[in-house]
């Protein structure tokens, strides 16, 4: 880090801790980083092609017990 970074990291740590809490969020925002409802938004839409694709036969769903029995065979080996 440069000395400018280094004086402006200090400046920064200097304020406030409400102050620095807005600071951390604009930083984080400008990232560009998707904000936790977009995730949730994206996991519902996974979610509905999963229902989609093992209602239309595309996938068959297999059952957590039988799922299961096969990861215990194969480490059985």
């Amino acid at each position: 880090m440069n000395e400018l970074n280094e004086k402006l990291l200090q400046e920064v740590l200097s304020l406030p801790s409400h102050l620095r809490t807005i600071l951390i969020d604009k930083l984080i925002e400008s990232l560009n980083i998707p904000i936790q409802k977009e995730i949730d938004d994206l996991w519902a839409e996974e979610a509905e092609k999963r229902v989609s694709d093992i209602n239309s036969g595309k996938v068959k769903a297999i059952s957590g017990e039988k799922v299961f029995e096969e990861i215990q065979s194969r480490f059985k080996k």
